[in-house]
């Protein structure tokens, strides 16, 4: 036998192959009971639906706008899994810059109070704080994403493989450029958010008693 289709659809349990009809002898392949239509752009796809089912009323068939192509509830689940770990992920990552900028921030008060004592203002210490953790922010990024992309590489395809499923490429070259670099600013924004509190309590704390901390 020689396998002449390939099928990739996770939501459905059921074994299926995608093949080309012509692949089939003459007079042996199935009818289609469904066609995808795309229109060209700027056609009314509702008056187009309409007109075909009209047309298509007399064959007992009908034409529908954006008809679900059908989904898996255990898909959405594990959507919303990733989704709610991907959240826990950043609030612990926005946590760990908190706890790190409130203990230097505490070992470096009195030279803090030092420099309002010069004359820096409470914006210019908030600055001075943020972008003490931007440098780490970016550091972050350029480090966890490449490492990121190499175990996305490795354990999507061995958990396909556990399933007895070969993922194509187009399943797993599922970040282009732009979210790449949307992640790479969030690593940044997550570092900036989670050290903005303690900048603004450092920024707000009087130069005296500053001054007196040991």
């Amino acid at each position: 036998m020689t396998v002449v289709g390939e099928v990739f659809d996770p939501h459905v349990q059921t074994n299926e192959l995608l093949t080309d009809a012509r692949s089939f002898p003459s007079g042996t392949a199935p009818r289609p009971d469904a066609w995808f239509v795309t229109p060209t752009k700027g056609t009314d796809r509702a008056a187009y639906a309409a007109a075909l089912g009209t047309a298509l009323a007399p064959v007992h068939m009908s034409a529908e706008v954006g008809a679900p192509h059908g989904s898996s509830g255990s898909i959405a689940a594990l959507d919303s899994l990733t989704a709610t770990l991907a959240l826990l992920l950043v609030v612990v990552a926005g946590l760990g810059v908190f706890n790190t900028v409130v203990l230097e921030i505490r070992e470096r008060t009195r030279d803090m109070g030092v420099t309002k004592a010069l004359g820096m203002t409470p914006a210019q210490t908030v600055g001075v704080v943020l972008a003490s953790v931007v440098l780490v922010g970016v550091v972050g990024a350029a480090i966890g994403l490449p490492v990121g992309l190499l175990l996305h590489g490795l354990t999507v395809p061995a958990m396909g493989h556990s399933a007895g499923l070969d993922f194509p490429a187009s399943a797993l070259d599922v970040l282009g450029a732009p979210a790449l670099v949307l992640l790479a600013v969030g690593g940044v924004l997550i570092a900036v958010l989670g050290a903005l509190l303690p900048a603004v309590r450092a920024a707000r704390t009087r130069t005296v008693a500053a001054l007196r901390a040991e």
